[in-house]
């Protein structure tokens, strides 16, 4: 949608972006604030939102730079974390992120084939094992029986990464996991997907929406029936008048707002129907 793409929050995130194609240090999911303006991983979300895609220059720069840190021929300058096998969650944040605007990259599809193993192993009976994850995790990566933090997979980078690299089987285990996870996807939404928000009109809500968003990119048979009840409850919250309107409360820097302003209430509502649409025909028209 081009009127997004030449909104005033396009030009403000275009206009900071590097000559390498980066925003400076990558890893962030977090809010914008004060002190880190913005990073690649803000920048990327903020701009997919606005409905950029690989055929624009912004992101066509950004994917190669990525790519090229993927290979080693240049490297994020973020500082090492410590708590896990950095090189291991550099990898799986690089091919996430290429993955969300290019299919067509060979490192980025490995990474994803090798947590589709991980992944399918541990549920090759039905329900998750931990124990087989983990074994298979340290095999797959080649670690040290006793090395390293093994990372959890219920969190934004795995379930996207994942999204078409699952077997028909696995995928519906998967999905079943994720919606009764009780902490949620991790970077993205705090609480058991099972349950609706208790407010609609809450960043609680949004954050919701985000996550169910990102379940909905399974294509596998008999995911997207999985996420009905959530289309269930989106209808029963549009307006008489047929659209959406999650109030001022999900104003995030993020996701909301997509039009210039929101001085105007129904520039609020054409937002916030647009996402919700989309999301509907995703689930329902796929």
């Amino acid at each position: 949608m081009d009127g997004y793409k030449n909104s005033k929050w396009a030009s403000e995130i275009i206009s900071l972006q590097k000559d390498d194609g980066s925003w400076g240090y990558f890893h962030s999911l977090s809010n914008p604030s004060k002190q880190n303006r913005i990073t690649t991983e803000q920048a990327l979300r903020r701009l997919e939102r606005l409905g950029f895609t690989i055929n624009d220059e912004p992101i066509y720069k950004a994917v190669s730079y990525m790519q090229d840190c993927l290979v080693g021929k240049k490297t994020i300058p973020d500082r090492r974390e410590k708590v896990h096998n950095w090189d291991i969650f550099t990898e799986l944040m690089l091919s996430t992120w290429i993955r969300r605007f290019t299919k067509d990259d060979i490192n980025a599809n490995n990474a994803a084939r090798k947590w589709a193993k991980i992944i399918s192993t541990a549920f090759e009976n039905g329900i998750y094992d931990n124990d087989i994850y983990i074994e298979t995790y340290k095999k797959v990566f080649r670690l040290k029986p006793r090395g390293g933090r093994i990372l959890d997979f219920a969190n934004f980078f795995h379930v996207s990464l994942m999204s078409d690299a699952l077997d028909d089987k696995t995928a519906l285990d998967f999905m079943d996991y994720i919606l009764h996870h009780k902490p949620g996807i991790y970077y993205i939404y705090g609480e058991e997907l099972s349950i609706l928000p208790q407010s609609f009109k809450s960043k609680e809500a949004s954050r919701y929406i985000t996550a169910i968003e990102l379940l909905s990119e399974y294509k596998n048979p008999g995911c997207k029936e999985k996420l009905m009840f959530v289309v269930e409850w989106l209808n029963r919250n549009k307006e008489n008048e047929g659209y959406w309107d999650m109030g001022t409360a999900v104003k995030d820097g993020v996701v909301f707002p997509l039009s210039d302003s929101w001085r105007k209430a129904q520039l609020r509502i054409k937002d916030c129907t647009y996402r919700i649409s989309n999301l509907i025909n995703n689930i329902v028209g796929n």
